[in-house]
């Protein structure tokens, strides 16, 4: 069964950090852009890091600087470093397989004031 999995969510305060995990079927991850995506209670999902195949990273303004998305293609994983935490980054994360449009189950990251 094709699936994504994630791992690494948890609680942590303010300034601190955290590693993201999506683990992916090979077939998927070889040509898929990956995504990491967020949603807060209330608001839209949104888009957090991307990767290319070939490796090239976009990120949204709110987390410049702090957050690096990195793929293995050997392990056909692709990971999300967050560093300097705010409280505004609590949120359920998601991994996504962008060009078949398939989603894991999220993991929750909340971050404490």
């Amino acid at each position: 069964q094709v699936q994504l999995v994630e791992s690494g969510g948890g609680l942590v305060q303010a300034g601190g950090s955290l590693r993201l995990s999506c683990a992916a079927s090979r077939t998927i991850f070889s040509f898929n852009t990956m995504g990491w995506y967020r949603q807060a209670p209330g608001k839209q999902r949104e888009l957090v890091a991307s990767i290319t195949t070939g490796g090239r990273t976009n990120y949204a303004d709110s987390v410049k600087g702090r957050f690096t998305i990195s793929r293995d293609n050997a392990k056909s994983t692709v990971d999300l470093q967050m560093n300097s935490l705010k409280f505004e980054d609590t949120a359920v994360y998601y991994c996504k397989a962008h060009n078949v449009g398939l989603w894991g189950q999220g993991t929750q990251v909340t971050v404490s004031s």
